[in-house]
């Protein structure tokens, strides 16, 4: 089994550094850090990594030195480098393409454009290793996918955020449950293994009171008491992490379901609990405010008849939102005015005549008038370009009105926030089939 790919984080905010170290190593690779660019190019020239994500704004030698300086050493210079910035103007990611660089990812992080990022720029330095190892024999086909890797590439660079795709996201859900399964059988045997061993070293101990001075040394210096006791927190430790991965896959699954040609009976709820774990990373504390409160007010609703894997996207598209908004109200406050008045998501449910309700409010900067009129129209959006399409709340309203016989409304006050109600049959009725998938922009 070959090791996992080496990842370089580099960036002087602790949160940042929590967030993709997170992310990255969930998704099976190894992770180091350092804080600034001098220890950066310490750690590489000590231990090269695969990739490295570069922090652009940091003291001292800032990102845009540290990445010349890697190009400039042969024995660096083929290292992909990904700049993590909050810039978003041309000037500063063409410097960054001059000096090198191979692709910016955008703070805030969205956790699927990180991880789909990396992947690529993985696969594409992979490839070009083996195309040069063997060019002799295989050079029409590498060439070939390498020109396929460097059009995703090209896809991925124009892209600046990732709509919420339920295949990619089942696929990711699928591959974590091989090696968690694997892990989750073993965990129980080697817990046992390791009581059995320090069983048979308490008789050895009993039995044999008065141990060599090499024994004796070989047992303090591998501090066996310590080992006793640390080792079995490690393994429970290890089975914690083991049960949160397997809840983030369940909710993946469940977020991601495949829908067939008709409605099925679903636990609206399951949905709205996968949606909120999946858009957690973005509900995180940082340096800049406290941690996004998320409330639910879940009524005893019965199985409802949908389609669960485009409702579930409806519900990312407007929490997203919601995140979205709260995060535009925090541009003007401070930290301490954040946490006087905080952030706060409300998911409420109810069932109202044969109807059931769904409420996604948040408190954050709200709608105009104007704005509230054309909310729904195709390509209309309030975000900076590249930041959303104009697509999400339009196709949003088109799988709860035409693919369920619901409703789709919006109730804002401009400064005191946003609620969106949607209401849908308990029972599916008067439903148009619609056979072309709808992906929603959960941007």
């Amino acid at each position: 089994m070959s090791s996992p790919e080496l990842i370089l984080v580099v960036d002087d905010t602790p949160a940042n550094l929590e967030v993709v170290c997170e992310t990255l190593s969930d998704a099976g690779y190894e992770v180091v850090t350092a804080i600034n660019g001098d220890r950066a190019l310490k750690r590489v020239q000590a231990y090269p990594p695969d990739l490295i994500l570069l922090d652009v704004q940091m003291p001292g030698i800032d990102g845009f030195e540290t990445c010349q300086r890697l190009k400039a050493d042969p024995k660096t210079a083929s290292i992909p480098i990904i700049f993590m910035t909050a810039l978003s103007d041309a000037q500063s990611k063409e410097k960054g393409f001059d000096l090198g660089a191979v692709d910016y990812i955008t703070k805030p992080f969205q956790e699927q454009e990180v991880l789909a990022r990396v992947k690529t720029h993985l696969q594409l330095r992979q490839l070009t290793k083996n195309l040069e190892q063997r060019v002799a024999e295989q050079t029409a086909d590498l060439e070939a996918a390498l020109t396929q890797l460097q059009h995703s590439q090209l896809h991925l660079v124009q892209t600046e955020k990732m709509s919420a795709l339920g295949n990619l996201v089942a696929g990711v859900a699928h591959e974590i449950n091989n090696p968690l399964g694997f892990i989750v059988g073993n965990l129980k045997p080697a817990k046992d293994y390791i009581k059995d061993l320090f069983q048979v070293i308490a008789l050895y101990q009993k039995e044999l009171p008065y141990p060599s001075a090499t024994l004796q040394a070989a047992v303090e210096e591998i501090d066996l008491e310590y080992l006793q006791e640390d080792l079995p927190k490690l393994i429970d430790s290890m089975q914690e992490g083991v049960d949160r991965i397997n809840a983030i896959s369940t909710s993946l699954r469940t977020f991601s379901r495949s829908d067939c040609d008709r409605p099925i009976h679903c636990n609206i709820h399951d949905g709205i609990d996968s949606t909120i774990l999946i858009l957690k990373h973005r509900l995180k504390a940082n340096e800049c405010r406290p941690e996004i409160e998320v409330i639910t007010d879940y009524a005893d609703l019965p199985q409802v008849e949908c389609f669960a894997g485009q409702l579930n996207q409806v519900f990312m598209n407007l929490l997203a939102n919601a995140i979205d908004a709260l995060e535009e109200s925090n541009t003007k406050r401070s930290f301490a005015q954040i946490k006087a008045k905080p952030n706060q998501i409300t998911v409420k449910t109810q069932l109202s005549q044969s109807q059931a309700v769904i409420r996604i409010q948040d408190n954050g900067i709200g709608m105009t008038d104007a704005v509230k009129q054309k909310i729904f129209e195709h390509l209309f959006t309030t975000k900076g370009v590249g930041q959303g399409t104009g697509l999400g709340l339009a196709i949003a309203r088109q799988i709860v009105v035409e693919k369920h016989s619901g409703t789709l409304e919006v109730n804002s006050t401009l400064g005191e926030g946003t609620e969106f109600v949607i209401s849908i049959p308990v029972k599916a009725i008067a439903v148009k089939h619609i056979q072309a998938k709808i992906c929603v922009d959960a941007v």
